[in-house]
């Protein structure tokens, strides 16, 4: 049970995060300023609810950088 909660602890912290990182981060991330499609933004939501902590690193050094 506590396995479980975890589990969906980890995942409820990974939609926030990639659902903010979809919606403002990803254009701060990429070398050079270029749009994003829809498409785009729904295939990488997957990918950063799984991975949501090196998104976060990732994101947190981009900003640090401009």
């Amino acid at each position: 049970m506590l396995f479980l909660a975890g589990v969906m602890l980890y995942v409820a912290a990974g939609l926030i995060t990639a659902c903010a990182f979809v919606s403002f981060g990803v254009t701060r991330v990429l070398p050079h300023p270029v749009p994003v499609t829809v498409g785009a933004r729904i295939l990488l939501l997957p990918a950063a609810t799984a991975l949501w902590p090196l998104v976060l690193i990732r994101w947190r050094r981009s900003r640090g950088a401009r």
